[in-house]
């Protein structure tokens, strides 16, 4: 048991829970850590609201505290009244303690007889710590270093300078928390801010939404809900609309009639932090325990999803004598052959040997052998091999560590699967990865190897894997090597994962994604506790980047098809739209609910998955880019208040298809069914 205990401690990233919900004797409630105050009532009051607007930002902002007290059950309930020339609020707060965290319901009522025209509610909780480190799930990782160090501008940076704010919309939450870190004396603490996102009743805009994030002061920070406004950068009332810049969102003030009522549903958790960069982990499963986003039923089911994406890779499957491949790109671009990252032209070498029997296809053999023969003839430099084949020019050119990594990862799971099917031979497909394997060894071996972000961590699983298919000891050793050297690297989040997305030189699930599976495969090779808890790291943050609950639409494309959002992903701090890119982690993320004793990320796997499978058109094809929030790259991008709930799907890149056979190879293998 206590082995059980010490082991569950060290991947948790956390020494416990030592959180309860008390009130002062003024009746203003707090949370304590260990009899310490953590989260507490701003000095101001419990209840703060804005009834103008200047500057782009709410102001005249009244606070209230509550006068009295009662217990319903479970439920500690305060209520107060703020008086306004025009009227009063009646203000009431219901707490009550749900395992490691508090709920609330805030209520506010309108008694006056008069319309507030410029209102702004609020939800602040004060941190007494100076510069925290900040984290909003998908939008904010410890600061962005690294996406600000590459253009401020694409990315929203935080420092936790007085005067400091970076408050976004809750729909552009993949997971509806604000959390801080910080180090007080020797240990480290952290405190969250979760939402139960909602529209804001009587917005000036439509479709205004409830704000979510944090501000500093000279002396402490705040965790804060408001009703509308937003920014960061310190630019007040804009969004992060496009991929390079912001554009103007203002007037989100709420206009307040005579008897209105509006409750907003929040909690609030503080914990210990087991060490530095350990702090994002705790409210993220908080997260997952609130939404339980784990319902299958009104998804495609892996059948469906499996024949439809085997139909369109057949279509872009191509032929011309010696050369056969699967085409990146739909029919009007030049036909090109591209291995990794958005091409994935050699992931169904794997996939399609495994899911043979289910695809009841006999020509799959053949397009996995000369597909792959293909690949194998690729030049290699003394940077990689090249990863793309254009078909016009019948030329390789362009290397670059992700696509690399993942290709060699695919082709070392083709050929240990290969080596039990009778009807392929691998005879060309091992020659290339031990040329491609022997490159990059002696390139990493070298004393000057520094990479200059996570990309490179993609080498680690297929060194790995070949280390077992070549019986090769120095791979293993390499691959560890990798390994090491990026827990090292991004573990305190002093630098936290970035660089695995090509057009996105940032903060990215890609680069998490990178290192959650090299460092979980060098625990399936090693056995190592501490490799699980990297990956579990790594893992976290690329679960950071999920979607755990529906965000409604309004009229338009997403709304047309009903889309359910839970087990979709952001793809980073820059790009903040949604993707089918999570897919292919699936199986890693089953693997760390199994390896960490966690049932719902084996169901949050599964929902993944399937939820991923609902946009598939007529074709088998799907778009990449969903628009759940004020965010587009392609299209009319003119006025962002129609941002929201578009849909492109031009960009019919093969990878959207191609991490889904992918995944699902790797289900079946490890025998795990997802009807």
């Amino acid at each position: 048991m206590r082995t059980f205990l010490l082991l569950f401690l060290l991947l948790a990233g956390i020494n416990g829970f030592a959180q309860k919900f008390q009130l002062t004797q003024n009746k203003l409630p707090q949370v304590t850590l260990n009899g310490e105050p953590i989260i507490t009532t701003p000095t101001e009051g419990l209840w703060s609201i804005a009834t103008d607007w200047k500057k782009e930002w709410p102001s005249n902002w009244q606070h209230a505290s509550p006068t009295k007290l009662e217990t319903s059950g479970d439920w500690k309930i305060l209520t107060g009244t703020l008086e306004l020339p025009e009227g009063k609020f009646e203000l009431r707060d219901a707490y009550r303690v749900e395992g490691n965290r508090v709920k609330c319901i805030r209520r506010f009522e309108w008694k006056g007889e008069k319309t507030l025209e410029k209102v702004t509610l609020s939800v602040r909780w004060k941190i007494d710590a100076q510069k925290p480190s900040a984290f909003l799930p998908g939008i904010l990782y410890y600061g962005n270093p690294s996406g600000e160090k590459n253009g401020v501008q694409k990315v929203p940076v935080y420092h936790g300078e007085a005067g400091e704010k970076a408050i976004f919309e809750e729909h552009r939450y993949p997971m509806p928390f604000a959390s801080f870190e910080w180090q007080d004396k020797d240990n480290y603490k952290g405190a969250a801010l979760h939402t139960k996102p909602s529209p804001v009743y009587g917005g000036n805009h439509f479709d205004q939404w409830w704000s979510l994030g944090v501000q500093s002061f000279e002396n402490h920070s705040e965790l804060v809900l408001l009703s509308g406004p937003i920014t960061y950068n310190n630019k007040p009332s804009v969004a992060k609309a496009l991929q390079r810049s912001a554009m103007p969102y203002g007037d989100t003030w709420t206009k307040i009639e005579p008897g209105t009522i509006i409750e907003k549903t929040f909690y609030l958790e503080a914990y210990n932090v087991s060490e530095r960069g350990a702090g994002f982990q705790p409210p993220l499963y908080t997260s997952i325990d609130i939404f339980k986003p784990f319902y299958v039923e009104d998804f495609p089911t892996f059948d469906e999803i499996i024949t439809e994406k085997y139909r369109f890779t057949k279509s872009r499957y191509m032929e011309d004598g010696d050369i056969a491949g699967f085409n990146m790109f739909p029919s009007h671009i030049t036909p090109q052959i591209v291995m990794g990252w958005a091409g994935q032209s050699e992931a169904p070498t794997y996939a399609l040997q495994v899911l043979k029997e289910n695809l009841k296809d006999d020509s799959i053999d053949q397009m996995v052998q000369k597909s792959l023969d293909h690949i194998c003839t690729s030049k290699l430099t003394k940077n990689g091999f090249c990863v793309n084949f254009n078909m016009k020019t019948q030329k390789w050119s362009k290397t670059d560590p992700v696509s690399e990594g993942q290709a060699m990862n695919s082709i070392a799971l083709a050929i240990k699967y290969g080596r039990t099917n009778a009807k392929v031979n691998t005879t060309k497909w091992e020659k290339f990865l031990k040329k491609a394997c022997d490159l990059h060894q002696q390139r990493i071996s070298d004393n000057n190897w520094n990479p200059r972000n996570t990309a490179e961590a993609f080498y680690i699983s297929p060194f790995l894997i070949a280390s077992e298919l070549f019986q090769n000891e120095d791979y293993k050793k390499l691959a560890l090597k990798i390994a090491d050297y990026y827990a090292e690297r991004h573990l305190s989040m002093d630098e936290p994962y970035w660089g695995g997305t090509l057009d996105a030189t940032c903060e990215d699930k890609e680069g998490a994604w990178g290192a959650f599976q090299g460092f979980m495969t060098a625990y399936e090779y090693t056995k190592d506790l501490h490799y699980l808890k990297y990956a579990k790291h790594a893992g976290d943050m690329v679960l950071s980047f999920i979607v755990v609950w529906d965000i409604p639409f309004n009229a338009g494309r997403l709304a047309d098809h009903g889309l359910k959002t839970r087990g979709w992903t952001n793809v980073s701090a820059q790009n903040q739209h949604l993707d089918v890119y999570g897919v292919v982690m699936t199986p890693m993320v089953y693997k760390l609910g199994k390896y960490t004793n966690n049932e719902d990320l084996k169901r949050l796997a599964i929902t993944m998955y399937r939820s991923c499978g609902q946009m598939i058109d007529p074709f088998g094809s799907q778009g990449e880019q969903l628009q759940q929030t004020n965010f587009a790259q392609h299209g009319d991008m003119s006025n962002v208040y129609k941002l929201r709930g578009g849909y492109s799907e031009s960009w019919t890149v093969y990878w959207i298809t191609a991490h889904f056979l992918h995944a699902a190879a790797q289900f079946k293998e490890m025998g795990v069914p997802l009807d």
